[in-house]
């Protein structure tokens, strides 16, 4: 589950768990009956009602405003079919959220059925409770509206006899159902009260049944095929007995589950609070006992429950589920079915690796991860392919005898394991002098990397291969001889969509000071790790020697205790022949701190094996000496002898190892309407733009994507001169009237003038539609015609601006030429002239009214710009197609990328307004990294290293589009030509500059020499440069060159450390950059070549921009926006997100584009595909592998 909000301190989600494991009683359902405002569904058998909701329900990736509440036990999402199609035959056809679906009766006056949709904030309370408690390491749940169903003393509707001597007669069932929605997601509480539950099937054959159906789908070929069907109990009686008797929830009874996330949705989310012990007092069996029904003389009034009582601050252990599995089911139709259980039997609550298996064992199930791969079998990875792991580092440390600790926040560290000869690499990073020296001799830090991959002597195993990737680890440290404890608290979260592992680190305590610039000496050393049952011990002593810079030196050592927790199997007889102690034998140790980069690292070798010690194994494969490739498995052979294979997804013989490209070789492996991307050892599908995975996670699907009625004219409100359609999400619309002035001169026509139909005899174009109005009527042109109505055509009418452009620019066989120092105006994307006109050769802007006409006082000197009016009132701000969109105000803003979203600040002239601050484009699961602007059509473009792509939206309300997803491996500067349309980005694995068309098309490299890691990139549309930095930690360097890449040459490489921002500024000429090596923003003259230093003493910047007068830089240490006054060469402002996270790439968008123009402004520059602006001219460039396109290339002219 991905939700935003205010985190409760676990002790405090976790006090239900100590206090609420007993069952629930009736009194602790949710207020129901009369007085709490339901209605009541009509007495009967299969009695169905429709209920309009003011706010959607959200079930799987669907919303809905109108549910059917019927008498068998469950709500409907669609009309529901007679029940003799699904009693006895499910999953429904139709979808179904069944609290206790069965065959069901309240035609006796005494059951009832009462449901509402509700607002009150005491019950919504009540819902975020018992979510919040189910899922307690989520971010805190606050619904805003909840529908509550609930079934009191619902009979069977068949009482015949079942043959056990058991019967219904008499017997009820009360239960509810409450589902608490968000705006976009929703979940289902589920409230069993022990003492009310007192049947498990009706009829003779029908056992009641608990899950969620999402319904039949209709495919392309007309065919039915069932969608995903959850679970929560099986076709045995003993299933739904424990529905009043367990907990996904902390509380007995109660069962909680995330069951719709819009737009996109994945699987329906268990409670994560479960496994708790039966109560101590026994309750007394429902066969055993007569059962009289007790007369509820209030049935019509408010059952209550108790207040919630407040938390109490205690610390208790924290229980997970056992997720779900996929099993199919038969069906007489032959549909496919697809079946979510939610079974605690099911491989002993275990939910298998893709690599893995179920396999029985005597005493139970458990997972095995099948041949060529190792793990626990809930987590495989292939046999000798190298491991990668991620995470962060966080805490606080004393060094020595300071007394102001050294706080870490999210701090990198990344890990690389060669595992077929055991050694293992660690590097932390943004570590400060002042701590990074002393934290040389923690290997331990990363040493339990190399345990968990530790390479195998025979019969032995490493941590991976014991419990997998997702455990706990607590190591103490304490130093000798002056005793500092240090605590190491590690969190190991599994793998990750990129087939990484993920840690999370926490240093807690003292550690004794290292003086700086010393380097640490550890000599090698053992570990004995004792084996039981979900626990993991060892202890050793670890020796390290400091060797000072006068060439001194100083022993010292600490002493290691640490334990490992993790959730096994325990019917696992491979794991249990195991050797219940092993020794982990760390030959060589290798550890630095980098002050200039500010790195820790961490290299050691590690083996597995015998506590006796002594190898007496040589051969080379249990030695790690084979040389075969690191993409290889070493095979052992008779006594000496081994071979090298290479790993799952690779080629080769062994000693060298290539990657296999399946998609390449097996263009159709992903399947229709999906796009293959290969990535070393592997390949990721990924479905094309329209279309999703579904519930199987490997088909792609159409997306079904809600349509606007206001947008394609099905919508039923008056005409727009009247009233005004808004569409509302969904198939929702409001239709508005007009503003009163204008209602009442129409209400003035239609009382006192008998209106005339003027559309009766149309005036109006041929290729126009006529609507009539009071009084009046108006012609519109229909769509693909351009004119006022009267007059229609084609073509479209040039613009007084468009008009005045091209007499100024002229036009020959070779495109516009513009005469040198005359004036050009600039029209906005609808022909209009901007407000703001510029003439760059006297350095002059000027503010103009619609007929381009100068207002007289508004002319400003080189380097200002004046407050410009717009010439359009603003209208309506309007829902947009897409609820991750928000739309930019008027005016300049300031765009930067964060973790997941890309944020805006608008700027009041050359202030940030911070307070209006807003996310502008939520990106789920992406890391974005370069951000630009196009000022034309007011267009973000972003790259993301996640999937990697490049991709754009319209910040005015329309959905993100990928434009380019193939042959990327780290797309991360951007920049736009908006005179030439042309899009450019660098690719810092690739190591290459790419250039194409706005659209993604005409796609061609530029550079692809000389570059290491390329960032950042810009463009001067008017001068036709590009500039880039590239940050190689050996070599760092500014560039510039022509847009076609021609006449490249370096602007800066001395005195650089890590240049990762940079800007540049039209109107000055000046070219800035931010470097996170040096701590420096310095600014020169490309063409003079003139370098300065504006500001030293920076923190760790990364983009960089500019509005003319400041600079604006994100910085990943502050975690904020800072801003430069660059003629006062200090820092003026900052803004900090509510968000903490890294910020990365930065860019302005600009209200006006600035002043300018080349010769691919206009008509493409006369080029046949790509027109590249240079200083000289343009020249006209193909795609690459552009045969057949019939494209022409001119070297740069003019």
């Amino acid at each position: 589950m991905g939700r935003q909000g205010q985190r409760w301190p676990v002790w405090i989600l976790l006090l239900g768990l100590s206090v609420s494991v007993s069952g629930i009683t009736r009194q602790e359902l949710f207020p129901f009956g009369r007085n709490a405002g339901d209605q009541s569904l009509d007495e009967g058998n299969d009695e169905t009602q429709e209920i309009r909701l003011e706010k959607p329900v959200t079930f799987h990736d669907g919303q809905f405003n109108q549910i059917y509440i019927n008498t068998n036990g469950f709500v409907a999402l669609e009309k529901p079919a007679g029940e003799s199609e699904y009693l006895g035959n499910m999953p429904a056809g139709f979808g179904m959220i069944a609290a206790l679906q069965g065959d069901l009766d309240t035609s006796d006056s005494v059951g009832k059925v009462f449901f509402r949709q509700d607002f009150s904030p005491a019950l919504l309370q009540q819902a975020a409770d018992h979510i919040n408690r189910a899922f307690p390491e989520d971010d805190v749940v606050n619904p805003i509206s909840a529908v509550v169903v609930t079934w009191v003393d619902v009979a069977s509707h068949r009482a015949e006899s079942r043959g056990d001597g058991l019967e219904h007669t008499g017997r009820r069932n009360t239960f509810q159902l409450v589902i608490a929605s968000l705006e976009t997601m929703s979940f289902a509480i589920l409230l069993y009260p022990r003492e009310a539950m007192q049947f498990q099937s009706t009829g003779s054959s029908y056992t009641m049944h608990a899950g969620f159906s999402k319904g039949q789908k209709t495919n392309l070929f007309l065919s039915k095929k069932q969608g995903p069907y959850y679970r929560i109990t099986d076709d045995t009686e003993a299933s739904v007995k424990k529905l009043a008797e367990q907990t996904n929830s902390g509380k007995r009874g109660v069962w909680v589950y995330e069951i719709g996330t819009f737009p996109h949705f994945t699987d329906v989310a268990p409670g994560e609070v479960a496994d708790f012990p039966l109560d101590s007092q026994q309750h007394r069996s429902t066969g055993s006992h007569s059962h009289q029904h007790p007369v509820y003389p209030d049935l019509d009034g408010v059952y209550h429950r108790p207040e919630h009582p407040p938390p109490i601050q205690v610390h208790t252990v924290q229980f997970r589920p056992e997720r779900p599995t996929v099993v199919e089911i038969e069906n007489e139709d032959n549909i496919e079915v697809e079946v979510f259980t939610y079974n605690s039997g099911e491989c002993g609550g275990q939910k298998c690796s893709k690599f893995g298996e179920c396999r029985n064992y005597p005493s139970g199930r458990c997972c095995q991860c099948e041949p060529g791969y190792y793990g626990n079998g809930v987590q495989c990875v292939s046999d000798g392919v190298p491991q990668r792991m991620n995470g962060k580092v966080s805490g606080r440390v004393f060094v020595g005898n300071s007394p102001v600790p050294v706080d870490f926040a999210s701090n990198d560290l990344h890990s690389y394991v060669v595992v077929n000869d055991g050694r293992a690499y660690v590097a932390i990073s943004a570590i400060p002098p002042i701590v990074g020296f002393s934290l040389q001799p923690l290997s331990s830090v990363g040493g339990i990397i190399g345990w968990t991959f530790a390479l195998q002597q025979p019969s032995f195993k490493n941590g991976f291969s014991i419990i997998g990737g997702e455990f706990k680890r607590q190591a103490d440290v304490t130093f000798q001889p002056g005793g500092e404890r240090l605590t190491i608290s590690q969190e190991f979260k599994g793998i990750d969509e990129h087939d990484h592992l993920m840690v999370d680190t926490r240093l807690e305590g003292k550690i004794p000071e290292v003086p700086r610039g010393a380097a640490v000496q550890i000599d090698p050393y053992t570990e004995i790790y004792q084996y039981s049952t979900n626990l993991i011990t060892a202890s050793s002593t670890r020796e390290y020697v400091i060797n000072l810079q006068d060439g001194s030196t100083q022993s010292r050592s600490y002493k290691f205790k640490e334990t490992i927790t993790f959730r096994g199997c325990q019917h696992d007889e491979a794991v249990r022949a195991v050797p219940s102690t092993q020794m982990l034998s760390v030959d060589q140790v290798f550890v630095m701190y980098d002050m200039g980069e500010q790195l820790l690292r961490y290299a050691m070798t590690n083996k597995i094996g015998d506590v006796n010690g002594g190898q007496t194994e040589e051969n080379a494969c249990f030695t790690g000496r084979h040389g075969c490739d690191t993409n290889a498995v070493c095979k052992p052979g008779q006594g000496n002898q081994f071979t090298c294979e290479c790993a799952a997804g690779f080629t080769g013989d062994g000693r060298a190892c290539s990657d296999i490209d399946e998609c390449r070789e097996t263009p159709q492996i992903c399947g229709p309407n999906a796009v293959c991307n290969n990535h070393p050892g592997t390949f990721r599908c990924e479905c094309r733009d329209g279309f999703q995975f579904a519930s199987d996670g490997q088909t792609c699907v159409e997306v079904q994507r809600p349509v606007d009625p206001c947008r394609i004219g099905t919508h039923d409100c008056d005409v727009p001169e009247r009233a005004r359609c808004s569409y509302t999400g969904g198939s929702s619309y409001i239709c508005t009237c007009l503003p009163d002035v204008l209602r009442r001169v129409f209400f003035y026509f239609l009382l006192y003038v008998s209106d005339i139909d003027e559309c009766q005899v149309n005036q109006c174009h041929e290729n126009a539609v006529c609507f009539n109005t009071p009084g009046s009527f108006t012609c519109q042109c229909n769509p693909d015609f351009y004119g006022d109505g009267f007059h229609c055509s084609t073509e479209r009418e040039k613009t007084r601006c468009q008009l005045h452009r091209e007499s100024v620019l002229g036009a020959g066989p070779r495109g516009p030429r513009p005469v040198p120092g005359q004036f050009v105006p600039t029209c906005d994307a609808q022909g209009e002239y901007d407000p703001m006109q510029c003439h760059a050769s006297i350095g002059q802007c000027w503010c103009v009214d619609r007929d381009g006409l100068e207002i007289s006082g508004t002319r400003t000197g080189p380097g200002r710009f004046p407050e410009c009016p717009g010439h359009d009132v603003p209208g309506p701000i309007r829902p947009t197609p897409d609820p991750n969109v928000s739309p930019l105000p008027p005016g300049s803003q300031i765009l930067f990328a964060q973790s997941g979203k890309i944020e805006y600040i608008p700027l009041e002239g050359h202030n940030l307004k911070k307070n209006e601050a807003k996310t502008a484009l939520h990106l789920p699961e992406k890391v974005v990294i370069g951000i630009a602007f196009d000022c034309v059509e007011k267009m973000v473009y972003w790259t993301d290293i996640s999937t990697p792509a490049i991709s754009k939206a319209s910040l005015q309300g329309g959905e993100p589009v990928h434009i380019i997803k193939s042959d990327l491996s780290s797309p991360e500067g951007i920049a736009i030509d908006h005179l030439g349309r042309n899009m450019f980005w660098t690719d810092s694995m690739k190591d290459r500059i790419e250039v194409s068309s706005l659209d993604g098309s005409q796609r061609r490299v530029l550079i692809n020499t000389d570059l290491v890691n390329p960032r950042a990139i810009l463009t001067d549309p008017t001068n036709g440069y590009i500039y880039w930095a590239d940050w190689n930690r050996d070599a760092p360097k500014i560039e510039m060159a022509y847009m076609d890449g021609t006449n490249r040459r370096v602007l800066a490489k001395d005195d650089l450390g890590l240049p990762n921002g940079l800007t540049y500024d039209p109107q000055t000429s000046l070219l800035c950059w931010a470097d996170a090596g040096t701590h420096k923003v310095e600014c020169m003259n490309p063409q003079q070549g003139s370098r300065r230093q504006l500001m030293e003493g920076i923190q760790y910047p990364f983009g960089l921009t500019t509005d003319g007068k400041n600079l604006y830089y994100t910085d990943w240490t502050r975690g904020a926006v800072v801003v430069v006054d660059r003629y006062a060469r200090r820092e003026v402002d900052e803004f900090q997100p509510q968000k903490r996270t890294r910020l990365y790439g930065i860019t302005t968008a600009h209200a006006h584009c600035p002043s300018g123009q080349n010769y691919c402004s206009s008509n493409n520059g006369g080029c046949t595909h790509l027109c590249l602006a240079t200083a000289a001219g343009r020249s006209c460039r193909c795609p690459d592998n552009a045969v057949g396109l019939g494209c022409v290339e001119r070297e740069g002219w003019n």
